[in-house]
Parts: C-alpha cells; structure tokens; sequence
C-alpha cells in the first residue's frame, strides 16, 4: 500500500513506526526539516518537506499514485484541508484526517464530514484515545492493558503475574479445577520479552504479562482468582499539562469514585489555561521533579501518577521519581518502542505506548478485511480483531480446527446473541457470530485471507 503521513510530530512519529512493519510504501510530508531527517535516520522512508496542505507539495510527495492519506500534524485546519485537497485534486481513494480540537468533533457538526462538504473518511483523536485507554487502566488497578470488546460485555486485560499468585505452576488446562469460578481466554503470554499463545500443558510464571479474555461482569472476581487485587485508584497527581492530561481530568472529574486529581506542569501559561478549564482539578506550576512541587501535589498520599509529558525520559524519570516516594502505582506514556524493552526491568511501571494507542484507531481502515473493531496490543505482538460473520459467508458452518489459522493466532472468543462463548477447537461458528481474534504479528496477511 502506498500512503502519505502528513505530519512527523509524535502522532506521525506514532504511524509510521508501525506502517513501516508492514509491505507499504510511506511517503511523510512535515514543514521542519529536522523532524524529516530524525524521523528518516529511524525509517525507510520519504521525506518531502513543506506543508501538507499545499497542492504543490501533495502533488511532490505523489498524491495521485496514493492509496491513503493520513494527516496527522498538530493543526486541525491543515488535516482538514490535506484531505480536501487529496480528494478534490488527486482524487486520493481514502483519507483520514487527525482532529483534536473539540469545537470540531461536537456531534452538531458531524455532518461537516462528507464527500459534499469536508471529505474525511475517518476521524483520529490521539489525544483523546490516550485519555481514554489510561483512564480504563486506573480503573482496574495494577492493569496494564483494558480493552473493550463486544459493547463492553467483554474487556482484554493484561497484568504482570506476581510472585505470590495462587496460579502459579498450575497447568492452564486445570485451572477449572484449582479456580472454578474462574472463566478466562488466555490470549498470549508475555515471557523474558517473547510472546506466545499457551497450550492447555503451559503454566503460569512469576513476571509473566498475561493478556486474557474476562466477561466485563467477572472481572473483581478473576483479579481476586489471581491474587492481584489492589485498592481502589482514588488520588490521582499527573504529570504533564497538555491536551491528554486535560481529556483525563475531564473524565476524572465525572467519576465520583476518583476523590481528587492534581496536574503538575512547567509552563505557567499552559497550566493557567489548564486551570481556567478544569473545575475540580487542581493544577500546579512548577518543576515535575522539584521536592517542594511534589509535597505540594501530595505525592505521598497518591493512589496513582501518570506521566504524559511528550518526553518519554520525562515520563520514565517521574514515574521513578513517585515510585521512590511510594506511590504504589504508576503509569508513563511512551513514544518510542524501544522503551518496551525495559518493561521488565522497571517495576510495577505501567508503560502505554502511544503507537499502540494511535494506531489501533486506524487499523479498521488498513486491514483487508471487515472490521467491527481493532487494537494493537502494547508491546507490539499482534492485534485483536472483532468482525461479525454475515449470513452467507463461507465460513459458517466450520469447525473452528477447519480454518487453517496459523500457529500464533487464534479465535479467542464468540459473541453469540446474549451468549459470551470461550471456544475449543472444535467449536463450529454460525452466522451472526460476533468473533473476537488475536492475530500474531507474522500471521495478518494469512488471517485477512482467511476472513476477507
């Protein structure tokens, strides 16, 4: 697939880390010339500098030979314009266009997006998503992935297994026995940095990230199962004054199980802003790292910090920072990949991957096959797919052993009307299945065949 990324900022950064994975041609258009060459050192990629609005410049960068345009700079004018630009003159098949403002995405407007009018096939909100995603991680307290799957009956939930789990080396295949009450899909585990789906035989260990399938009504239940229950997230201190840590506080701010949430930030005129537009949060200037600004932010008596800044040394180093004054649980949003790799040397750190997050809004439009939903899983290992089975696809009728699926993917769940099925093998799908797939990272192009 041949695609044009508008933007080489985190956002694009986020995109073509991924896009550059796969079989794809990556042209990227940004009006700095220093992100261009950091981003090209890093990827096998095009630059082409000047502003991606600009007819000339989409027509350098080969607008008209394009399969998808994203664009994905800082402004929501120029995203806005670059897809009209892309449609009316070169005629570009698909577009997607990165909006943050939320003057734009009020539902009154939703009719500005059209063929006739603005023509954007599909809206991002990074910002937004990332609010999202660390918000349901401090809801499920130690957590460090909560995934909703078929309409929130159904959560993704990854956890680091502690040492005094009352699983451990316990076959999986006899966890009904020695756990009962116990109704899991265990999607892939995470071990010494290599991920794999477990057989009946695998066991538990001690470090082990466990990513599993729970019905979103059994979830204190399985956490309790898994001696990983941990209190309530009730104080929250973030670091960082921008656009995501103003979408958390917003939504902090409507759960009336959340006591209170201060931000810290550098600059005084952001954090003045911050203040104007948040009502129950209390924001801080002054230095992140600063003793007199954490004692003033109550950091001793915080539940939870989460680091958001645009520096993942800065997010990294915080979160450390609070882990020494003894917050119990932290969270550092991360840009780069190559953070994952430390995963297992810093703690209880819960790190969210900002790719992981951006690209999982996009996936529906580049997979090759008829989507309900889509994530990429955080430490880049493969996606889970949610896609419904129509009435006279040819798959209806088979076992689920007939499919051919490859070795590190797997059919993880069904959603059968109200009914949530954990399947075996010889499990036969029917129509109007609703089913809920992990594909390894190797395995997309053979699944989509599959289920195309």
């Amino acid at each position: 697939m041949k695609i044009i990324v508008c933007g080489a900022g985190n956002v694009g950064r986020s995109i073509v880390g991924y896009l550059t994975q796969g079989n794809n041609d990556i042209i990227v258009i940004d009006n700095k010339a220093a992100h261009l060459n950091e981003l090209a050192k890093e990827f096998d990629v095009q630059p082409v500098l000047g502003n991606a609005a600009h007819p000339d410049i989409l027509e350098q960068a080969g607008a008209k030979n394009i399969n998808l345009l994203i664009a994905a700079t800082d402004n929501d004018e120029v995203n806005m314009v670059a897809c009209q630009v892309a449609h009316t003159i070169f005629n570009v098949p698909k577009r997607i266009a990165r909006i943050d403002s939320h003057d734009y995405l009020e539902p009154v407007w939703s009719n500005l997006y059209s063929e006739a009018s603005i023509p954007v096939d599909l809206i991002i909100s990074p910002d937004i998503e990332i609010a999202n995603a660390v918000y349901r991680i401090l809801k499920v307290p130690g957590s460090s992935e909560s995934l909703p799957m078929l309409d929130n009956r159904l959560r993704l939930l990854s956890f680091k297994c502690p040492a005094d789990c009352p699983l451990i080396k316990t076959p999986l295949v006899q966890l009904g026995i020695v756990a009962p009450d116990l109704h899991i899909s265990v999607v892939s585990i995470v071990r010494r940095g290599r991920s794999f789906i477990p057989s009946g035989e695998d066991m538990f260990e001690a470090g082990d990230e466990i990513y599993f399938l729970v019905k979103t009504a059994e979830i204190a239940a399985t956490i309790l199962a898994f001696g990983m229950e941990r209190p309530a997230n009730e104080r929250v201190v973030i670091f960082g004054g921008n656009q995501i840590s103003r979408n958390l506080a917003l939504k902090i701010e409507k759960d009336d199980n959340i006591q209170n949430s201060k931000i810290i930030e550098e600059d005084a005129d952001i954090a003045k802003e911050l203040a104007k537009e948040l009502n129950n949060t209390v924001v801080i200037s002054g230095q992140m790292m600063s003793d007199v600004i954490l004692t003033e932010a109550g950091i001793e008596k915080a539940d939870v910090t989460v680091a958001v800044t645009d520096n993942d040394k800065d997010n990294l180093l915080s979160s450390l920072l609070a882990k020494s004054r003894g917050v119990p649980e932290t969270v550092s949003l991360v840009n780069s990949r190559a953070y994952n790799t430390l995963i297992d040397n810093i703690g209880d750190n819960i790190l969210v991957d900002r790719t992981a997050v951006t690209i999982s809004s996009i996936l529906k439009e580049l997979r090759k096959t008829n989507l309900q939903s889509a994530y990429s899983l955080g430490r880049g290992f493969g996606e889970l797919w949610q896609l419904r089975l129509d009435a006279e696809d040819e798959l209806n009728g088979r076992e689920i052993s007939r499919l051919e699926l490859p070795e590190d993917s797997q059919i993880c769940a069904i959603g059968r009307g109200d009914e949530i099925i954990f399947p075996d093998s010889d499990e036969i799908l029917q129509a109007e299945d609703i089913l809920v797939v992990f594909v390894g990272s190797g395995d997309i192009k053979k699944v989509e065949k599959i289920f195309s």
